[in-house]
């Protein structure tokens, strides 16, 4: 009980601490805000409209019926905005983990081993650093859909929508690489780590057991700042044109809306409500990201 009252306290201080920021508040009411409609968009605005469904007229502007007016097929942009939260959400979180995971699993070993290894590690961070994710997904995605099928599903991703997934992932991973290997190299230093290997303790042991729980402050504050970045590029590569029109994320919408003629038609809603949604949820996972390093890092706490 004791141990669980300690606990309980100190994750009660923290949030109290993190709170202290006017960047984390506006950063979590922005997040909860748009993941409530990633979570339930059926509930709130009826199943995803289509062409044949549509109820409005070409590009119509915003009414007391289509608040955010509709598309080029009568679809209420808000009925695909809400939908769009879900895809592109989905997309960033689900990236940002195979990135977390990667680069903190490269990021520890390089730091804890030393030597060959870790020169090895961040040579192949190094690369993955400077490869452009446009590049690199306009390079993969034709040959990855042809081969593993266009309509075909993974993890319930589209194959179109699994290699945005993929490259979001394998191009992000590198920056987190970096910070874990930093604090990785001090961590291992520490007197704990000796004493776990006098007694014994193996590598693999010692990195999951001591090392890693150390990190996750670092991880999480540099997380919400990676999904940030997976959102920009997830909606610059469906701007691109490999998005999947039957799952529309917000990228999806904009590269739509800019080939059907928005920007020429002085149909602002279309491009604007897609565009804005992409701002404000990156602007809230740097807010709340800033605030967690800020909290976790005690060169930054505010003195009171």
């Amino acid at each position: 009980m004791n141990r669980r009252n300690v606990r309980r306290r100190a994750i009660i201080a923290f949030v109290r601490r993190l709170f202290e920021r006017s960047g984390a508040w506006i950063g979590a009411t922005v997040l909860i805000f748009f993941l409530v409609l990633a979570a339930s968009p059926g509930l709130l605005v009826g199943p995803l409209e289509t062409a044949a469904t549509a109820t409005g007229d070409f590009l119509a502007a915003p009414d007391s019926q289509h608040f955010l007016g509709t598309d080029e097929a009568g679809r209420d942009i808000l009925n695909l905005v809400v939908h769009g939260a879900r895809i592109s959400l989905t997309i960033a979180l689900v990236a940002t983990c195979l990135s977390l995971i990667v680069g903190t699993a490269v990021g520890i070993a390089s730091g804890y081993y030393g030597g060959k290894v870790d020169s090895l590690l961040m040579r192949m961070t190094d690369f993955f650093f400077i490869i452009p994710p446009f590049v690199l997904a306009l390079v993969i995605a034709p040959v990855f859909v042809e081969v593993v099928g266009r309509g075909r599903e993974i993890l319930g991703f589209r194959s179109s929508l699994f290699v945005i997934v993929l490259v979001i992932g394998l191009t992000s991973w590198s920056f987190v690489a970096r910070i874990i290997r930093s604090q990785t190299l001090s961590l291992k230093e520490r007197t704990f780590i000796e004493r776990a290997k006098v007694v014994g303790s193996t590598n693999f042991s010692i990195m999951a057991r001591h090392v890693l729980p150390n990190l996750v402050p670092q991880i999480a504050a540099n997380g919400a700042l990676v999904v940030a970045n997976a959102i920009y590029i997830e909606t610059s590569l469906s701007f691109l044109g490999l998005g999947d029109p039957l799952q529309p994320s917000w990228g999806t919408l904009l590269a739509v809306a800019q080939r059907a003629g928005a920007a020429s038609s002085g149909a602002w809603w279309y491009l604007g409500a897609p565009g804005v949604c992409v701002l404000l949820v990156s602007l809230g996972f740097v807010l709340l990201g800033n605030a967690l390093d800020e909290t976790f890092n005690p060169r930054k706490r505010i003195i009171p």
